[in-house]
Parts: structure tokens; sequence; C-alpha cells
């Protein structure tokens, strides 16, 4: 079921409003764009709250960060499925060989 969330980044300065429903996979990818984004400056905090990707296997796709949610319990988040994705090498039905730094 969807339920609408609020998210920030850590300072405040960016913030959103998600439909999601955290009963469904959330995904990591090794890509060079995911593996970087673990620590993209923005202007003010440097935490990434959400992101849009033009050119996916699946067209424009939004993807929020998850541990910027508000009113998430740590329960909550720790139930969330991840499917792993191998972007690095185009192979985005498969999961990569290393998983553990993602």
């Amino acid at each position: 079921m969807l339920k609408t969330y609020k998210g920030s980044c850590h300072c405040g300065a960016v913030r959103y409003e998600a439909e999601l429903a955290l009963t469904q996979s959330s995904y990591r990818c090794n890509c060079s764009i995911c593996r970087r984004n673990r620590f993209w400056l923005c202007r003010k905090c440097g935490v990434r709250p959400f992101g849009i990707g033009k050119q996916t296997p699946m067209g424009k796709m939004y993807g929020v960060n998850i541990g910027c949610l508000e009113g998430v319990t740590e329960e909550e988040l720790s139930k969330i499925p991840i499917t792993y994705v191998d972007g690095m090498h185009d192979r985005w039905q498969e999961a990569p060989q290393y998983t553990s730094h993602l």
C-alpha cells in the first residue's frame, strides 16, 4: 500500500514528498553513478536525498534515499527488501558478484 512520506537532506535545505510502499524492493547498484553517490556533495550539507535517472533501462526513474525519509523506524528500514543490480556491466537483471560494500 502506498503511503506519503516526507524526506530531506540532513540540514533540511532540500525537502521532498514521495508516495512509497516500503514493502517493495529497494535497489542497490554498483554502476559508476551509484558508487560515487555514496558521498555526493550538494551545496549545503552533502546528503543526497533523491535523484532522477533520465536514461535508465526503465526510462525516466525517480529514486529516493530511504535513509532520508522522516518517521521511518530502524526496524521498518531493516525490513525493506533489497535487490542488487549489476549496473557496472549493464546486467540490470543480475546481482553483482560483490554486494557487501553497496
